[in-house]
């Protein structure tokens, strides 16, 4: 019989880096996925994105739809515990032989409570990592109530063994989104700006900036003083809005006032044209972990804007700046003069898929994995 493993997702940033090695999982002959869809997925202002998962023919078991109309951490805490309820109720109605979860959203901290508490185990991919915010909070969270670690550094996996996870279940995997990332660019600069009505012999700036909970009252006046930053550039930029965080509509707001001619606004870009944009741009800007991440592979150069991704591992070619426009402009033109770096990525060699999918078929399930101690 196939072991059945449920991923839950909540956003098109986490179902676009894990895409590639669900369909491994789902094709490898003892093995098979299940989908719990909510968040963001299915609102109709985030691009309704559930229909990119549906375009995998995955099976989805469950969609869990929460209220995202309120823009606050209140409303974030709300949300976790609707997910919550409804995860334990379709984790007891069917359990799948484990749950796995990536990062540190709050669907994924849902679904690790719900879990641990049915008695299912728990794979958490891309644990270990640091980003000073709220989101290293949850993130670790998860991995206290994780059985299993799939770590994209071997400096993450020291981290988990620190925090008392038992060495012998932390595995450096590498990063799944560089999986076949490279060939994903498959769009070009000049088809890329004529679609966006930009002038491709001119600078362009790929850019996402997301709102920090803990700042979310700093978020409209973060996101003026970026498009300001950009303005005394000159540059020209695709920006992409922002997900479903406290914060978020000021950012929005801001940014959709600000679109004009050099500043097209996008509140979805489907995987390929994201990571096409991310291969093609001068310089990537803004807080997404993608610059952080992903935007290596290509040797992009990247504007790391506020304290979002503080103390992530970063490659050479990421530039931190304070969110105040006079040194965000100064930050690009940096960049910009410094051309693009060497296509060399600190989070993995682009195989983590086939790396985690013989650890799922390989790894112990059993009931006798649930009973953890801290190893120190």
């Amino acid at each position: 019989m196939r072991r059945e493993i449920c991923y839950v997702t909540g956003t098109r940033a986490d179902f676009g880096l894990i895409r590639d090695t669900l369909l491994r999982i789902e094709d490898h002959p003892a093995l098979h996925v299940s989908l719990i869809v909510t968040g963001m997925h299915l609102a109709s202002e985030h691009g309704l994105t559930i229909r990119e998962v549906e375009e995998t023919r995955l099976e989805i078991r469950r969609t869990i739809p929460v209220d995202l109309s309120e823009d606050s951490g209140a409303a974030m805490a709300r949300a976790i515990a609707v997910q919550i309820q409804e995860m334990t109720d379709e984790f007891s109605t069917r359990a799948p032989d484990a749950v796995m979860v990536l990062g540190d959203r709050g669907e994924m901290l849902a679904a690790a409570i719900a879990a641990n508490h049915v008695g299912i185990p728990i794979v958490h991919v891309h644990g270990g990592e640091r980003s000073g915010s709220v989101d290293e909070m949850v993130r670790h969270a998860i991995s206290k109530m994780a059985h299993y670690h799939f770590a994209a550094t071997v400096q993450s996996r020291q981290r988990l063994v620190r925090m008392g996870e038992d060495p012998d279940r932390v595995f450096v995997t590498g990063a799944p989104g560089l999986d076949g990332l490279a060939d994903l660019a498959r769009m070009d600069r000049v088809s890329l700006c004529r679609e966006a009505g930009l002038d491709p012999d001119q600078p362009v700036l790929l850019v996402v900036f997301h709102p920090v909970v803990q700042e979310a009252q700093d978020a409209e006046m973060q996101a003026a003083e970026l498009v300001e930053g950009i303005r005394q550039t000159g540059a020209q930029a695709v920006w992409l809005l922002p997900n479903a965080d406290a914060g978020r509509n000021a950012i929005r707001n801001r940014v959709l006032d600000a679109e004009d001619c050099r500043l097209r606004v996008y509140r979805h870009l489907a995987r390929e044209r994201f990571v096409s944009w991310m291969a093609v741009a001068d310089v990537m800007v803004g807080n997404s972990s993608a610059g952080i991440i992903e935007a290596g592979t290509f040797g992009t150069p990247v504007v790391n804007v506020g304290t979002r991704q503080r103390g992530r591992e970063r490659g050479p070619n990421v530039i931190d700046v304070e969110p105040r426009a006079n040194r965000i402009a100064v930050a690009i033109e940096r960049a910009l003069g410094g051309g693009r770096h060497e296509a060399v990525n600190i989070y993995g060699d682009g195989h983590a898929g086939e790396k985690i999918v013989e650890l799922l078929h390989k790894l112990p399930l059993n009931r006798r994995i649930l009973h953890k101690l801290n190893a120190y």
